[in-house]
């Protein structure tokens, strides 16, 4: 099949890459516009169309997809179907029922109908989930609620953080779309309905997730951290000034100490009292600096036993 790839995060480039393989054709990459990236704010492309520049691809940067431009230029590509990844924009009905097909089709990063949204791999790890996966549907109106064609499941690992999961889950999406599109091409493939009223949101992470509230439970924390890692990081306020937490572990004892408090155990090792429990920060950050392990960010940042965190 002759196939439009919709996407924009370095998340998409492992499923353009795989469709690129064969046994299909590409015939545009639709992204995002080029941004200002990076320390230098220097206007940079997005990932994908990094990646379509570099193959030579017809590439496609609109501000909004549903222009009559766009629609005009896809429609003289001819494609028979439309592949979705991270792409960013809402896609109007003229562009999703431009194809042969009549459809576009999307991969995304969770079991739905649960975490429907813009950052189910946060929001999984963030609701405690030991499962997730990649879920490969029709793109409809509504966000993520359309008719899912396969799913594929693994398991999120105890220590696992967002970026981390995010690179397996890209995989995971690059291979469930070449088995979907196979279907679709053989006339195999079989549309299931979801479920509606289970459906759960992932709405964009904002600056209050990755807040740390140290009222909260250890164990609760430490999925905060991890799933805000390794952007944009959890964070509190020490001094009126912000600290990253990257990486911790949470211990579940009981301690008589506010919550936010400082505090070394008896191997020296630093640690915050919780609404239960404590968390041990592992990796911290303060601004413009590089991320350190602990031991070696309180060589030059003195954080006193009893000094109470914000957050």
């Amino acid at each position: 099949m002759r196939v439009a790839f919709f996407g924009t995060p370095a998340y998409a480039v492992p499923t353009l890459d795989r469709l690129l393989q064969g046994p299909h054709e590409v015939v545009a990459v639709v992204c995002q516009p080029d941004r200002r990236r990076g320390r230098g704010r220097t206007t940079q492309p997005a990932p994908v169309a990094a990646r379509a520049l570099e193959r030579d691809l017809y590439l496609l940067r609109p501000p909004r997809v549903g222009e009559e431009e766009v629609a005009f230029a896809l429609a003289e590509r001819a494609p028979d179907i439309g592949v979705v990844v991270a792409f960013g924009q809402f896609i109007p009905k003229r562009i999703r029922e431009l194809p042969t097909a009549g459809y576009l089709i999307n991969g995304h990063a969770s079991l739905l109908p649960r975490h429907r949204g813009a950052a189910p791999i946060q929001h999984a790890i963030l609701a405690g989930d030991r499962e997730t996966g990649v879920s490969v549907m029709r793109v409809e109106r509504e966000m993520d609620a359309g008719a899912v064609a396969l799913e594929r499941r693994i398991s999120i690992g105890a220590d696992e953080d967002a970026g981390s999961l995010s690179a397996r889950l890209s995989e995971l999406t690059a291979e469930a779309i070449a088995d979907a599109l196979l279907r679709i091409a053989s006339g195999t493939v079989s549309w299931s309905e979801q479920d509606h009223a289970a459906a759960t949101l992932a709405p964009k992470i904002e600056t209050e997730h990755a807040r740390l509230d140290w009222s909260q439970s250890a164990v609760v924390l430490a999925r905060v951290v991890r799933a805000m890692a390794p952007d944009p990081g959890a964070f509190c306020e020490q001094n009126e000034e912000r600290l990253r937490i990257l990486a911790s572990r949470a211990e579940e004892v009981s301690t008589s100490l506010p919550p936010g408090t400082v505090d070394y155990d008896e191997a020296g090792n630093l640690r915050i009292a919780t609404g239960s429990g404590f968390l041990y920060p592992l990796i911290l950050q303060r601004p413009g600096k590089k991320a350190l392990p602990a031991p070696v960010f309180l060589r030059g940042r003195t954080l006193p036993a009893g000094s109470r965190l914000g957050g």
